[in-house]
């Protein structure tokens, strides 16, 4: 309300009916008035008074909250006089980068902070950016001489501040120490390139380079020569010693490949496995220089960690062009090669010629034919008698026999290879356990029925509920099952493989353990596991009357066996001198020609009871 309309309603309020002013009444309205305006002039100057420390407390939190967050801040921070670069402003992160406390960098210049060659860089730094008003941005920049006095590599931002006249006032900065993160991605980095192991390049590498190689040869016309290599009896080693002793020796031997062939690109594309890539210039007569010096390099005895581990090396060698003109073709044919060379004894070098590449389709079309051999009923399962020494007949082996439609009969030994590379054994296996078990559950006379079984057959799929499945569906008691493993099985995962023989034979199945001797772990084995048998390898018994050293052999296994209380069956037993050496040294049984060969179950329908009930060896 106005003064002039507050005073007019002051003046009604004290003027009585006949118009008189009531100078009293009007005084104290006047008064009162005054001090309702002096109090709320009063009210609003403390209001006032009091938004003004709000407003000053409101500042101070926010300034406190301000530097909690920049002294908290995980990457250095700080700010300087833009004129001299004096440090003003420096969070806990900068202490840190820097390696030295605030107190010794505030309010100082990077020449009394920092070494010459690095506060030059500072100081250039800082012009550049107080000239331009530009900010300033550098990724990843390495500080050859840290200030931590080693190397470092950094993300940096540098900005200048003016003030309201456009004049610089301050420098502010930000720095991250990358350095773990480059290197840790410069490791991963390497790793995609690189064997872990023996930190040679891999596979993908050795594609790489070679790509490059094929691509450098077409548009000069030269040659060069691939090299295929494989460690011989590396294998053995794991299994005798251990993988750490394996890995030891893979690094050593890489190490050899690697100082032989210098200037060579020298790759391990897995497991014992590796790749060599020759130089451009290199002659066939170099090429085969090289693989001959390596194959006796690797052939002596390596020392890792006191063990005398001995392996070999096999090589394949092509060339191109002229034994292909691309990765793929160059690669197959190396690779054909040194099958080759391993075929013939291993410990050999050989290079590729055209035969092998038909060797290797023909290998190729078998293993493909092979998967057609269940479905066409090609597959056939013969039986050879076991009998204890004085010729009493106590069972038989099921054998697999692949007879082909065109070929004939396939050799064992070159298809179940085949079978196993591709795990296609783990079908024929359990057919063959089938058939095994319905036949011997049909023969009058309860007779063992030997199966062999494969390594791959324990690592995949599940065996124990496939064979007591079979056992239901034939009827066969599983007493009269005995499945042969060789020390293959237990190789790998020794403790999954023992336990599930553990749980076979707690189904009543009995497990011999085949080709004993010819290994080395099998007394580690015998050891471990209560086996019901244990056969000795034919290559023993078959020098028994040649060598007496195999004669010493089989008078040893058959001692320990005794001693075990394992029964003992000597296979490949031909001759009666054979069989009376056995009997001496009481051998309980036998098999092999002398005996029967393996045959369709027609042949000894007499043996199992359909004709008689019983053949004594004469």
């Amino acid at each position: 309300m106005s003064m002039h309309r507050l005073f007019a309603e002051q003046l009604r309020c004290a003027t009585d009916a006949s118009g008189g002013v009531d100078v009293v009444k009007l005084g104290e309205l006047v008064s009162a008035a005054y001090v309702a305006s002096e109090r709320d002039r009063q009210r609003m100057i403390e209001a006032r008074a009091h938004t003004h420390d709000e407003v000053e407390q409101d500042l101070l939190r926010t300034q406190e909250f301000l530097d909690t967050i920049v002294e908290n801040i995980p990457i250095a921070v700080f700010a300087k006089c833009a004129k001299d670069s004096r440090y003003i402003l420096l969070n806990r992160a900068g202490e840190s980068y820097y390696g030295m406390p605030r107190e010794q960098m505030l309010g100082r210049t990077p020449d009394e902070i920092f070494p010459a060659d690095v506060a030059r860089i500072v100081n250039e730094q800082d012009r550049r950016v107080v000239a331009s008003g530009m900010p300033m941005f550098l990724e990843e920049h390495l500080l050859e001489i840290g200030v931590k006095g080693h190397d470092r590599v950094v993300n940096s931002r540098k900005m200048l501040i003016t003030d309201d006249a456009g004049d610089p006032q301050y420098l502010v900065g930000v720095i991250e120490d990358v350095t773990e993160r480059v290197t840790t991605r410069e490791r991963i980095s390497h790793l995609a390139y690189h064997d872990a192991l023996t930190d040679l390049p891999n596979r993908s590498a050795f594609a790489a380079a070679l790509d490059e190689r094929l691509e450098r040869a077409q548009e000069a016309s030269t040659s060069f020569a691939v090299l295929s290599l494989d460690l011989d009896r590396f294998k053995e080693v794991n299994d005798v010693f251990g993988h750490p002793v394996g890995d030891m020796l893979m690094r050593a031997t890489a190490d050899r490949l690697a100082a032989e062939a210098e200037g060579a690109f020298v790759a391990r594309i897995g497991g014992d496995e590796f790749m060599i890539l020759m130089p451009d210039d290199a002659t066939r007569e170099d090429v085969l220089a090289l693989a001959e010096r390596l194959v006796e390099t690797i052939g002596k005895e390596l020392e890792v960690d006191d063990y005398l581990s001995h392996v070999g090396l096999s090589v394949g060698i092509a060339f191109y062009p002229d034994d292909g003109v691309n990765a793929a073709t160059l690669l197959a044919n190396a690779d054909s090669a040194l099958y080759r060379a391993k075929r013939e004894g291993r410990g050999r070098v050989r290079c590729f010629e055209s035969e092998m590449d038909q060797e290797l389709r023909d290998r190729r079309l078998l293993q493909h034919d092979l998967r057609q051999a269940l479905e066409q009923n090609q597959l056939l399962v013969y039986f050879q008698p076991q009998a204890r020494v004085d010729g009493e007949v106590v069972g038989f082996e099921a054998l697999l026999r692949w007879n082909h439609p065109t070929r004939g009969f396939v050799p064992p030994d070159q298809f179940i290879p085949l079978a196993e590379e591709n795990g296609l054994i783990v079908e024929i296996g359990e057919w063959v356990l089938r058939e095994a078990c319905r036949e011997a559950a049909s023969w009058p006379r309860p007779l063992q029925v030997a199966v062999n079984l494969s390594p791959v057959q324990f690592q995949a799929g599940d065996l124990e509920r496939s064979i007591h499945q079979i056992l239901l569906e034939t009827g066969l008691t599983p007493t009269r099952l005995e499945v042969e493993i060789t020390e293959g099985v237990l190789i790998g995962d020794f403790t999954r493989a023992l336990d599930l023989l553990r749980r076979l034979k707690a189904l009543g199945i009995r497990i011999a353990m085949d080709d004993f001797g010819t290994g080395y772990s099998s007394l580690s084995y015998l050891q471990s596991f209560p086996f019901d048998k244990i056969k000795i390898d034919r290559s023993f018994i078959s020098n028994l009357e040649a060598t007496p050293q195999s004669a010493e052999i089989v008078r040893a296994v058959l001692s320990l066996a005794h001693a075990l209380k394992i029964p003992v069956v000597a296979e490949g037993v031909e001759t009666e001198a054979q069989r009376a050496f056995l009997a001496r040294e009481a051998c309980e049984e036998m098999q092999g020609y002398l005996v029967g060969r393996p045959d369709l179950i027609e042949r000894y329908l007499d043996l199992v009871g359909v004709a008689v009930e019983r053949r004594l060896y004469a």
